[in-house]
């Protein structure tokens, strides 16, 4: 594998880093489909096996493919070495068994993904590994919370889908102090707009599902940080467990990172443009993003990221009038994803205005992934933070009314003009 210098620039190492040739001398890297690897002799066989040399043995421990992707991102986020998996939640559940045993405490922001949270409240305290849960921007809460066990500090920034800004920095003296890894989740910034690992973090996690892969066509995982985490500690890992990233997958992703820093840098451009547009009409209440200065991390996120990121949410008004008078009183409408859960009136409203706009939809899709091309649109509360409990989403701040756009590559005024089909229509003045 040829070594770039570290010198040159993202774009130039989005394209060159990690590539090899094999005998036949192809350009673009080749798709290693195998699943086992020939060795010349006996000896050689044993000495590849032991790690006395360098090869591959069995694509579950290595794959020359793999390793192209693993070095790429690695060069990419300013890390030593990268490990690959088959999807982010692989990375992620990897991570914490690489970290932490039966007896041990981690803390975790409130604001993570739907599945995220999941993993940590209904699958962890099974294996004895107990979360304690802060708020993402608040440093002191997470000092607090730090115990003799603690095993690791968790998070997502921007988190989704408030697009919440952790302050990376503080929270490194945190972990510091502490002398317990920072792990961050750089899944919607990707290290086009954020390098973690340069604000203090020690591990880096992304599902390269989304913006790595970038047209939403395969899943991946992946892991950043230091040679002896990766290679001694979760490397043994992995291999033994078997969330192993296909090769056909890593050849798609290493596609996809060459151009992720026009994607990333063109869709935040025009998630900008749609966020200033919702923030304008009348029926929108509020938009969640960090571009804008009226996000209360504003000015932390145009510290830490070259741009605000390619996703949005916004929340719609509902006029008092429209609750009538039982006001905030229960409905028989289920709560979604919860059995014998049942929303008020005010929560019953805003859902249905919430799918109305989602169902008026013509032009942007209706599906909960994100980092594509393509726009798209969801519901959080009924979606991706659906099976999460009611109170975990108030927690986390996701109201029936909230909504989710991760805008690709179209012209804003085309998804706005989407949008606007579905938005409430004021009532005219008398």
């Amino acid at each position: 594998m040829k070594h770039l210098d570290p010198d040159l620039s993202f774009e130039t190492r989005s394209v060159r880093a990690g590539s090899m040739r094999s005998a036949f001398g192809e350009h673009s890297e080749a798709i290693f489909l195998t699943s086992s690897f020939v060795c010349d002799n006996a000896a050689q066989a044993a000495a590849v096996f032991s790690g006395d040399v360098e090869g591959f043995v069995y694509s579950r421990a290595g794959n020359p493919t793999n390793a192209m992707f693993e070095a790429r991102l690695a060069s990419l986020e300013g890390g030593e070495a990268c490990i690959s998996a088959a999807s982010g939640m692989a990375a992620i559940q990897s991570t914490v068994m690489a970290l932490a045993a039966a007896g041990d405490h981690l803390v975790v922001s409130t604001s993570v993904f739907g599945a995220t949270v999941q993993l940590f409240t209904s699958i962890l305290p099974r294996f004895g590994i107990e979360t304690t849960w802060v708020p993402l921007t608040d440093p002191a809460a997470w000092a607090a919370a730090i115990r003799p066990n603690t095993k690791m500090l968790f998070l997502e920034t921007p988190s989704n889908p408030l697009m919440e800004v952790a302050d990376l920095p503080a929270l490194s003296k945190v972990a510091r102090a502490a002398g317990v890894p920072l792990v961050v989740d750089n899944c919607i910034c990707t290290p086009a707009l954020q390098r973690p690992l340069e604000q203090g973090a020690d591990i880096v996690i992304h599902s390269a599902t989304k913006y790595l892969d970038g047209q939403g066509r395969v899943l991946g995982g992946a892991v950043v940080g230091s040679k002896d985490f990766i290679d001694a500690r979760l490397r043994p890992m992995m291999r033994t467990t078997g969330a192993v990233l296909s090769p056909f997958n890593a050849w798609v992703l290493l596609r996809g990172m060459e151009t992720v820093s026009l994607r990333v840098l063109q869709q935040s451009a025009n998630a900008l443009a749609l966020a200033r547009l919702l923030e304008a009409h009348p029926q929108v209440e509020r938009v969640y993003y960090p571009g804008c200065e009226s996000h209360p991390q504003f000015e932390l996120a145009a510290r830490q990221q070259s741009a605000g990121g390619a996703v949005l949410s916004f929340s719609l008004r509902v006029d008092p009038d429209m609750l009538g008078s039982a006001g905030d009183a229960p409905t028989d409408t289920p709560a979604g994803g919860q059995a014998g859960v049942f929303l008020n009136r005010r929560e019953a409203r805003l859902r249905e205005h919430a799918w109305r706009l989602i169902d008026a939809c013509e032009l942007v899709s209706i599906t909960a992934n994100l980092g594509d091309t393509r726009s798209t649109i969801t519901h959080p509360a009924t979606t991706t933070h659906g099976r999460i409990t009611p109170a975990a989403r108030a927690a986390a701040g996701i109201g029936q009314g909230l909504m989710r756009v991760a805008v690709g590559l179209e012209d804003p005024l085309d998804l706005y003009r989407d949008l606007q089909r579905g938005l409430p229509r004021p009532k005219p003045l008398a």
